[in-house]
Parts: structure tokens; sequence; C-alpha cells
């Protein structure tokens, strides 16, 4: 009787999405067929663009394969932003915008992940860091490989396996507006309705 009332609790309660403020971010997550997908706004403006902090878990029985593309952000209007490519925009940190502005996201970025204890994640920025600093020795190299290893890549989990990185959206050096963050993850459409960006 009871596993007939669970199966019917999960039936009408569909999965919400959960909010909470960790290291000074406003965070939202939400979890299907055990994927969980987790976001908050980056306080950190680098050139034109706004950047988000992305997390991904595979609690699921499956690999799942996740993609900068598949998180896209739609404003208000119908528009539709995607992510820009990372490789893209490393590249122009380092033409144009110098070390210190590669530091200040690199900053920016490990503010957020180191302040919130509930994310370990298996191979996200830490370990792509941790390789990219064995790699290198001058100071500016450094600066761009932790610049690399902060963007959100193309990765396939495995089960048990979780990942974290930063997307970058073009919007003149402007904070996403208010819109909703969809996210097309192991078969499932993950929405977060409309939130509005940290002010800062």
């Amino acid at each position: 009787m009871r596993a007939w009332v669970l199966v019917l609790a999960a039936a009408v309660c569909p999965a919400q999405v959960i909010e909470f403020e960790s290291g000074g971010l406003r965070y939202q997550t939400l979890t299907k067929n055990g994927v969980t997908v987790m976001f908050a706004h980056l306080h950190a403006r680098v050139r034109e663009y706004a950047t988000m902090q992305v997390a991904v878990s595979n609690g699921s029985g499956q690999a799942v394969i996740i993609r900068p593309d598949d998180f896209v952000w739609e404003l208000p209007d119908g528009r539709t932003m995607r992510p820009v490519p990372a490789r893209k925009v490393v590249a122009e940190m380092l033409d144009k915008g110098g070390r210190s502005e590669v530091v200040g996201l690199v900053s920016a970025y490990e503010t957020g992940i180191y302040g919130m204890t509930q994310l370990r994640t298996t191979s996200g920025y830490e370990s792509r860091r941790r390789a990219a600093m064995a790699e290198v020795s001058s100071t500016k190299l450094k600066a761009a490989a932790a610049a690399s290893a902060i963007a959100f890549v193309q990765m396939k989990l495995a089960p048990g396996e979780s990942t974290d990185g930063a997307m970058f959206y073009s919007n003149a050096g402007k904070p996403l507006p208010g819109g909703t963050l969809h996210v097309r993850a192991a078969g499932e459409m993950f929405e977060f309705q409309p939130s509005e960006p940290p002010a800062k």
C-alpha cells in the first residue's frame, strides 16, 4: 500500500525548482530522472559577456552527454540566446582583455564554487585547473590555462559523475535580462522559470 502511495505522489508532484543562496550567489537547481542541473548568475562580467555558473550531476543509471549548446536563455519576447563557444571567449580575453581580466574572472568563479560546500564535482573546474597548472610555468600561461579550465565544455558523464563550468552569453557587457533557462539533458527538458540576475 505504501509503495502505491509513493508512486502516486511522484506522479502528482512533478520535479520542482529549488532556490538557495551560497557564497553570495543565488542558485536554482532541478532534478529529473536522477540528473541534476544547477545554475547561478555570476557577478563577473567579461568584456561583452554575461557569465553563468553551471553544474550537472548524473545520478541516473546511464551515461549522459551534456552540451553547452543545450543551455538556452529565452527572453520574455521569445528571442533566445545560446552560449558563445568557450574557445572564442578565452582567445578574446587573452588577445584583448589582458591578464587582470582573466584573473578577475577566475577569482569570481572560484569564490562561487568554493563557497558552496554541497558541490563537489568529479570532472569539473577544480580537476581541470589542477591538470592545467601542472602543464605550464609562466604566469601569463597559467592565467590562460585557468580561464580555459573555467569554461563549461561538452562532456559525457558516467553514472555518479558530475561537472561544472562557466557559460558566456554575449550581451553588450550587461547582465542577462530576466528570462527562462531551458536545458535539454538526458532526454528531459529542464526549465528554470523567470529569474532576475543579481545586481552588482
